[in-house]
């Protein structure tokens, strides 16, 4: 990475660890006399012209030794502090993810792992799922090269949720099957990634019951400066694997008051090549599918350890503007946007049917994610708060599929499905402090527009061919109250607890599916609310013990895609909607035990369970008192998405690291997680998600 600043003479103070020389963001800088208080920014930095002849600045941050120093020391120190860390090993970051706003590691009774712009450095993803997957702790499962589908606890797709920069990207049509979203987020532009493992739905609302992946993006800089502050990067990558070529750029200008951030990343993936060794055969390319002479032909495959073809390219662009005209009232504005190209589902590919290939073609269509986003912040005590922040945000989703078999009455219909979703939410976040006391609560609006359109063509003729849908017109609508409740009962102990109340309101239309299937409605309506609770302590008996406990709820709201979606899962197996559903729910417990060991050894241990309750499982269905219809031209069993079933998970986390001298730093993760669940058959089983046990160890 290459940067270049421009400064000016200022009495802007930098805070810097002493120990490693980077920044220390949230370092409260206060006086008596005269009354001023200061914070420094994610680059350390601070406007300390209010504390113009103090004699006493009180420097103070977690995790480090107070500094004191007057007004006249710090101009002798060129307003450079350096703050020395306190002889503990415990966590010291700043996250967001748990309440959405700030908080320190140290008082929050869930389990955070914390991934910095440093870290994506070291570890060089190619996406943000390969990100989440160098975490250690978060296992990544992929049908194809573009893809990536997190699973943590033993939950996965629609089980989990993701954040951008505070507002959800979880859709009403992200199902149980793998997703592949995340990686519409571009590892360049990612300032922290946090994953909060458990329950998160008092903040996040439906879906958050295995854990929260969020994501906070690059943040334009003001400058303390007089001038304008400049600052920019670039990066570019090969990888002989697949042939990557990646080319990155940012560039970030500041002002006192106007900030940008600009970052463009296009990246290009050839087929991948897998690894002679350890490999499964079944995961083997021996042969591909051409069409010669308007004849689909099988073509042996020169090295079949080439997936042929799992090459894509990808653009990501991201634009911030921030404008912060006082002290009280802060605007941002971010626009984000994220295409691929139309890349192949390889594990489709590769499937056989008598000897012969299953599909002449299966594509995913180009994955489209855009956000036009607004934030305000106010700060200021009153009555009811101290600080507010409100999240607006329009995003815009499309994906399709595209597929045509190899043999059969279907090996001239080239159909696509098309879904747009477009997705509106509002947030409103207030906190409130009174002595040892913070409350955070809030309101949330969600509602979200699903567009769908089956199409197809007989390649022979060109001629269209009717196809249904493969979801209804649908409207998908969120609306909650929520608040936590934070305490400091001494300096050893902290409480935390939360409750939200959430309504869900699902509105679809089925008649363009009549056409093709004799359902007995037309429209459907599902209303239906869900509350949710978590209390969690934080116990420090000393500066080298940590131990946490924490009991939670989280709730999965039917959406579209458990309610409306047709589509055949398996050869001679349909999936119905079922308009009679509601949510299911997670029940959890977890506790945390950190113990320092000295300045050199730290050991973390983390056990947790989980019950999902009522949980929607496909089950078999009848269609005006049939269990079987004919579907794509074949008889097909009905299924359907029922409230039928339950799971339970648990497991355990280790973690180690060892700090010796010469600045050589060994980490070790070591993740177990078990799981049952019914299946589609009633026959409890262990859990499809719930990943075998899994670590990292580095030096």
């Amino acid at each position: 990475m290459l940067g270049f600043a421009l400064f000016v003479q200022s009495q802007t103070i930098t805070v810097l660890d002493a120990h490693t020389g980077q920044a220390v963001d949230m370092v409260t800088i206060t006086s008596q006399n005269p009354r001023a208080i200061a914070l420094t920014n994610t680059k350390g930095q601070a406007d300390i012209s209010a504390f113009k002849d103090a004699q006493q600045i009180v420097i103070k941050a977690n995790g480090y030794h107070q500094e004191t120093h007057s007004f006249g020391e710090l101009k002798t120190l060129l307003f450079k502090v350096l703050l020395t860390p306190k002889p503990t090993l415990f966590d010291r970051e700043i996250v967001v993810s748990a309440t959405r706003w700030r908080q320190n590691t140290l008082e929050v009774p869930t389990k955070i792992t914390s991934l910095s712009r440093e870290d994506v450095a070291l570890f060089n993803p190619q996406t943000a799922a390969d990100l989440l997957g160098q975490s250690g702790e978060v296992f990544i499962q992929k049908s194809q090269q573009g893809g990536g589908s997190p699973m943590i606890r033993g939950f996965s797709t629609n089980r989990l949720l993701y954040s951008i920069d505070g507002v959800r990207m979880n859709t009403a049509i992200f199902r149980s099957g793998n997703l592949q979203n995340v990686i519409s987020l571009d590892p360049f532009a990612i300032e922290t990634t946090e994953v909060l493992f458990g329950p998160g739905s008092i903040i996040y609302g439906s879906d958050a019951i295995g854990g929260v992946m969020s994501f906070q993006t690059l943040s334009p800089q003001l400058s303390f400066e007089d001038s304008i502050q400049v600052k920019g990067g670039s990066a570019s990558r090969y990888s002989s694997a697949n042939n990557e070529i990646t080319n990155h750029f940012n560039v970030s200008l500041g002002s006192k008051k106007w900030a940008t951030v600009t970052s463009i990343t296009h990246s290009k993936f050839g087929n991948l090549r897998m690894g002679r060794r350890g490999g499964p055969d079944e995961y083997l390319r021996p042969f591909t599918v051409v069409r010669i002479d308007s004849v689909d032909r099988i073509v042996d495959n020169p090295d079949p350890h080439v997936q042929d073809p799992t090459g894509y390219s990808q653009m990501n662009l991201m634009q911030k503007v921030r404008f912060r005209p006082n002290s009280k009232w802060d605007f941002e504005y971010a626009f984000h946007y994220s295409e691929t190209s139309e890349y192949s589902r390889y594990d489709r590919l590769i499937e056989t049917r008598d000897g012969l290939p299953r599909s002449a073609v299966w594509n995913y269509g180009p994955q489209i994610w855009m956000m036009n986003y607004l934030k305000t912040t106010y700060s200021e005590k009153t009555l009811l708060f101290d600080n507010l922040t409100l999240r607006l945000a329009q995003q815009y989703f499309e994906e399709s599929r595209i597929d045509r078999n190899f043999s059969g009455g279907n090996r001239f219909r080239l159909r696509t499905q098309l879904e747009e979703v477009m997705a509106y939410s509002v947030n409103s976040d207030f906190e409130k402090r009174l002595g040892n006391h913070r409350l955070l609560y809030g309101v949330e609006y969600i509602f979200n527009d699903v567009q769908s359109k089956g199409t197809a063509v007989d390649i022979r003729t060109n001629d269209p061919v009717a196809v249904p849908d493969r979801y209804p017109k649908s409207q998908w609508q969120s609306y909650a109250v929520y608040v936590n409740y934070l305490h400091q009962f001494s300096k050893k102990l902290n409480g935390q607890a939360g409750l939200r109340f959430n309504g869900f309101d699902v509105n679809s239309d089925f008649t363009r599916h009549l056409a093709f299937y004799d359902f007995d409605f037309t429209n459907s309506r599902t209303q239906n609310s869900a509350t949710t609770g978590s209390i969690g302590i934080v116990y420090r008996p000393s500066n080298s013990w940590r131990i946490t406990g924490n009991l939670s709820t989280g709730f999965r709201a039917p959406n579209v895609d458990d309610m409306g979606k047709i589509f055949d899962f398996v050869a001679n197996q349909v999936v119905v909607p079922n308009t009679n559903l509601a949510a299911e729910y997670a029940y959890n417990a977890d506790v945390n035990v950190s113990k320092a060991f000295g300045k050199h050894l730290k050991v973390d241990a983390s056990g947790f369970y989980t019950y999902l309750d009522n949980a929607m499982v496909r089950r078999p269905f009848q269609v005006n008192g049939q269990d079987s219809i004919i579907f794509n031209g074949e008889m097909s069993q009905v299924n359907a998405i029922q409230n039928a079933a339950y799971g339970t998970v648990y497991g355990f986390n280790l973690g180690i690291a060892i700090f010796l001298p010469n600045g050589i730093t060994i980490t070790s993760k070591f993740n177990y997680q078990r799981g049952i669940e019914e299946d589609d058959q009633g026959n409890v089983s262990r859990s499809r998600h719930a990943a075998p046990a899994f670590g990292i160890t580095r030096i």
